[in-house]
C-alpha cells in the first residue's frame, strides 16, 4: 500500500506515519517546509513540499497513492478569525488534487459534537463534507479528546493540575466527553484502508470512559500522585478569558487555546457504535492512556 500523510510533523501525523511504515506501507509525507521534515526523511519517507492552500503546490502529491490521510487544520494559525474559511479552502484543493490523481480512499480525523457551538468544531464538519462531496470516497473518524503526550488537550490537562494549587471553575467542568487514546486513534487509522465498509461514512471513535473534563482533571491528578484542587465556582467565565487564563498557566498557545475552550461547552460523546463496531479495536481506559502518556514523557526527558 502507498499512503499519502498530510501533518506528518504534527502529534498525530507522525505517530501515523512510523505505524503505517512498520505496517509495509510506502509512506509519501505533504510537508509545508522540506527543511523541518528532516527526521521524516532520514526514516526514509518520501517527502512533497507543499501547501493546502495552495493549490499549484499539490500536483504529484497523490501520484501512485492508494490513501490519503488529511491531518490538518488551520487551529492557531493567524488571528484573524478566518481559519474557517482557509479550513474549507484547504479541504476544497487537497479534494480536488486526490481525485484528479486516482486515490482509492480519503482518511479524515475530525472531532465529535452535535450541533457544536463552538467554530472549530464547525468547521472540522464541514472540512469533512467538503472532502466526501469533491474528493474520493471518505472515511471520516470523529474523536474527542486524543489522549497522549504530545497531544495539546493532554498537556493543559497536565499542567493545570501541576502548577495550579486551586483553580477557578468555569461551567465546561461539567461538560461529557468521551476520550481515548493516541494509540487506539493510529490503530483506526491504520486499519481504515482493509475495512472496505468504512468508506463513505462516518465513524465515530472514543474510549471507554464518558467523563466531566472537571472528573479527567481529577484522574489526572491521581495519575501524578497528586490530590485534587480545591476550584473556585466561576460559572460565567467566558471562552476568551479562560483560553487566556490557560495560555498563563499552561506551555499551549492562546491562538491554540481560545478553539478548544469554546469546543468544551459542547458535549462530545459517541452516539453511534455502528461505525467503529466495523473495526476490531478495543480502546483502553482513560486511565491507562494517562499512564502510557505520562511514561512516554518521562522516558522522552531521561
Amino acid at each position: 500500500m502507498r499512503a499519502l500523510v498530510t501533518g506528518a510533523t504534527g502529534f498525530v501525523g507522525g505517530k501515523l506515519t512510523e505505524a503505517l511504515a512498520q505496517r509495509g506501507a510506502e509512506v509519501r509525507c505533504l510537508v509545508r517546509d522540506r527543511s523541518r521534515a528532516t527526521d521524516l526523511e532520514r526514516a526514509g519517507h518520501e517527502l512533497h513540499e507543499g501547501d493546502v492552500l495552495d493549490a499549484a503546490s499539490l500536483r504529484g502529491a497523490a501520484r501512485d497513492v492508494d490513501v490519503a490521510y488529511y491531518l490538518i487544520h488551520s487551529m492557531g494559525r493567524g488571528g484573524d478569525g478566518g481559519f474557517a474559511q482557509r479550513e474549507r479552502s484547504a479541504a476544497r484543493a487537497f479534494a480536488g488534487m486526490a481525485h484528479e490523481e486516482g486515490v482509492e480512499r480519503v482518511v479524515y480525523l475530525g472531532g465529535l459534537g452535535s450541533q457544536p457551538a463552538s467554530e472549530h468544531l464547525r468547521s472540522r464538519h464541514e472540512t469533512a463534507e467538503i472532502l466526501g462531496r469533491e474528493g474520493p470516497p471518505l472515511t471520516y473518524f470523529r474523536a474527542a479528546m486524543v489522549v497522549g503526550a504530545g497531544s495539546d488537550s493532554y498537556r493543559t490537562l497536565r499542567h493545570l493540575v501541576e502548577r495550579l494549587p486551586a483553580m477557578i471553575a468555569p461551567a465546561w467542568l461539567k461538560t461529557a466527553t468521551q476520550p481515548i487514546g493516541v494509540e487506539d486513534v493510529i490503530a483506526y487509522l491504520g486499519e481504515a484502508p482493509d475495512v472496505p465498509a468504512s468508506a463513505g461514512r462516518e465513524v465515530q471513535i472514543g474510549g471507554p470512559d464518558v467523563l466531566t473534563y472537571g472528573e479527567m482533571l481529577d484522574r489526572m491528578s491521581g495519575a501524578l500522585g497528586r490530590r485534587p484542587a480545591p476550584r473556585i465556582p466561576v460559572p460565567f467565565i467566558t471562552p476568551r478569558l479562560s483560553s487566556l487564563w490557560i495560555g498563563l498557566v499552561t506551555p499551549v498557545d492562546a491562538g491554540v487555546a481560545r478553539p478548544l475552550v469554546e469546543g468544551l461547552s459542547t458535549e462530545t460523546v459517541v452516539t453511534d457504535l455502528s461505525g467503529g463496531a466495523l473495526f476490531d479495536i478495543d480502546p483502553a481506559p482513560f486511565d491507562d492512556t494517562l499512564r502510557l502518556a505520562l511514561a512516554e514523557e518521562r522516558a522522552a526527558a531521561a
